[in-house]
């Protein structure tokens, strides 16, 4: 006999390469929701959604969206969080559940929690999972296997809403940790959004060079640069207003790189090749670890 859905309705604000992979995981696995409405900006957007079969309605109003939603997930830009969630508080009923998917977690739960009505709870999330690819049709079940979703719940949060959060996270694949939002985002602003600040920098400034030495560098791009095009080409809009949410924490973590930078330089300009392997050998290490943690 099968088992009761974890939720009865499941909607997604927000349907790119998380919410769409959130929706083809829960269409996989029957068990996490009974219905799938998702909410786009488009009316072309919702029909593909519709086309692709990832849910069972699209609407670009979201408060329909949430209407009859036990579970709310808010998958935009985190820069338009606040606007989703002013716009959806009045529509929420009692007992509903609200996350999110966004990799900036203190002014997440800044801009959703006020305008959340009483009754309704609050679990913010985020799984640590993508690609440089965007839209609904990016997105594939398999997204979130193996991967960490972390949950930053709000003190004195009920233990029922996070542990059926959790659960649904565990469900789509992936395992889950249970952190406070500053640590958080002090995490992942040297794991993830330093790494893109970087990537989008060096891209930069090779499209900066003269036309004759950029078509070289693009006609004989190596590993290392591949690597920086593919991450350096990830939504705009989802790591502009990431920088801009997390930018404490970002400019922290910037200020530290360009300190090891310079002695970088330093050692370059001096010749100390024994710091150089020092260094090198030491940071080969982490590559290591993350393979033996299956993060690779």
């Amino acid at each position: 006999m099968p088992r009761k859905p974890l939720f009865r309705c499941v909607s997604l604000i927000g349907i790119g390469l998380i919410g769409s992979s959130m929706a083809r995981a829960m269409r996989r696995d029957p068990s996490i929701a009974g219905r799938i409405v998702a909410a786009a900006r488009t009316d072309k957007t919702c029909a593909t959604v519709l086309r692709l079969g990832i849910a069972d309605a699209a609407t670009t109003d979201v408060v329909a969206a949430v209407k009859d939603a036990d579970m709310v997930f808010i998958c935009t830009p985190v820069g338009a969080c606040a606007e989703v969630a002013r716009a959806i508080g009045p529509a929420l009923a009692p007992g509903t559940i609200v996350s999110d998917v966004g990799s900036v977690k203190q002014s997440v739960i800044r801009d959703i929690a006020r305008h959340l009505p009483e009754g309704v709870a609050f679990v913010p999330g985020h799984p640590i999972a993508g690609t440089e690819h965007s839209g609904p049709e990016a997105g594939f079940a398999e997204l979130f296997q193996g991967r960490w979703t972390i949950l930053t719940p709000l003190p004195g949060s009920d233990r029922g809403p996070v542990d059926k959060v959790a659960e649904f996270w565990r469900r789509c694949g992936s395992q889950v940790e249970v952190m406070d939002p500053a640590h958080h985002d002090m995490i992942l602003a040297i794991t993830s959004h330093l790494p893109h600040l970087i990537s989008y920098t060096i891209v930069g400034t090779a499209t900066d060079l003269g036309d004759d030495l950029k078509a070289e560098v693009f006609k004989f791009a190596a590993g290392g640069f591949r690597d920086f095009t593919r991450i350096a080409a990830s939504d705009p809009v989802m790591w502009r207003d990431v920088f801009l949410n997390n930018r404490q924490a970002v400019l922290e973590m910037l200020q530290r790189f360009l300190e090891d930078l310079s002695q970088l330089q330093r050692w370059i300009r001096r010749g100390e090749g024994d710091k150089l392997e020092a260094l090198f050998t030491r940071t080969r290490a982490i590559r290591r670890g993350v393979i033996e943690a299956k993060q690779a």
